[in-house]
């Protein structure tokens, strides 16, 4: 069941890009809508269970929620812009180096990183370089969107810590609601910024945001929190990184996508990088946890968005 569980996972963030890509509606209107109905979805049962969390809130969870909020809306902008702008599978892997950049921020931290997780980044990057070079020689525009997507993967690595800072005090249920319903607020704002319609739109333009809304945030991220109750959270963290690859595959099958041979070279890099970062981490969690004295263990939970 759990294997049957992961693959619908893969499948939902995998699917996550080409429908965006496809879909007929600005960028920062597709963020809206997918956060706006999210919140909806995912919120209003914690609105109901998790009234007291609420009214218990701190100046520290609001503190740490508006900045996971803000990092999580300019991090749609970014990478859904970038799907229009370059390919879905160069997209994809450049956003998926939140692990990497999670991983870089707490050397410029101070937290000590071991040499294989240094070695991980170094590989990650150097396929960065290795797609972006490649895009280049396509066009301005597909650079232009591949410069998105790497900022898009620094914001969710932003996200992704502080939405660690707040969860240490607040129910994900809690969380969930601020957190999406503020990034909804925050894009809504955008739109009205940049004069992105958020209406008017055809179809089959609402039938992608529905889609992406509930293949990505409900069948993929939803799936995932659910398997790090039952399955290691370094198993999920590779199991994830299947996304980089699923998404090229989908790209190119539905959306007829194909990519210069040597962003093949770049993707690899990529995943492989990430896969040693991610085990890397694995690897010092473990240290970590068998040097300290034991403590009852946390509920695990999943950062990132997408």
């Amino acid at each position: 069941m759990n294997i049957f569980l992961a693959l619908v996972g893969v499948l939902g963030v995998s699917a996550s890009g080409p429908i965006m890509a496809a879909t007929a509606a600005p960028a920062l209107a597709i963020a809206f809508w997918r956060n706006a109905i999210g919140a909806v979805l995912m919120g209003a049962p914690a609105a109901v269970v998790h009234r007291r969390a609420f009214r218990a809130l701190t100046g520290r969870d609001y503190k740490w929620t508006a900045v996971a909020a803000i990092a999580l809306a300019l991090h749609f902008a970014c990478f859904i812009t970038a799907l229009q702008m370059t390919s879905v599978a160069a997209a994809t892997a450049l956003v998926c180096l939140q692990a990497g950049w999670i991983a870089l921020f707490n050397v410029l931290r101070g937290i000590r990183v071991a040499p294989v997780v240094l070695l991980g980044l170094a590989a990650a990057f150097a396929g960065v370089v290795v797609i972006s070079g490649f895009d280049l020689g396509l066009s301005r525009e597909a650079l232009i969107g591949d410069l998105l997507a790497v900022a898009g993967g620094a914001l969710a690595g932003v996200y992704t810590i502080a939405g660690g800072k707040a969860r240490e005090t607040m129910a994900t249920g809690t969380y969930t609601t601020l957190c999406y319903g503020a990034c909804a607020v925050l894009l809504l704002g955008l739109c009205a910024a940049f004069r992105q319609p958020i209406i008017g739109f055809p179809p089959a333009a609402w039938l992608g945001i529905l889609a992406v809304t509930l293949v990505a945030q409900i069948l993929g991220h939803t799936v995932f929190n659910h398997l790090l109750a039952v399955i290691s959270p370094l198993v999920v963290s590779m199991i994830i990184l299947l996304e980089i690859p699923g998404a090229a595959i989908l790209a190119a099958v539905f959306l007829h996508e194909q990519l210069p041979a040597g962003t093949y070279a770049g993707l690899a890099l990529i995943l492989a990088g990430l896969a040693v970062v991610v085990a890397g981490q694995g690897r010092n969690r473990r240290r970590a946890a068998a040097a300290a004295p034991a403590v009852p263990p946390a509920p695990p939970a999943l950062g990132g968005e997408l």
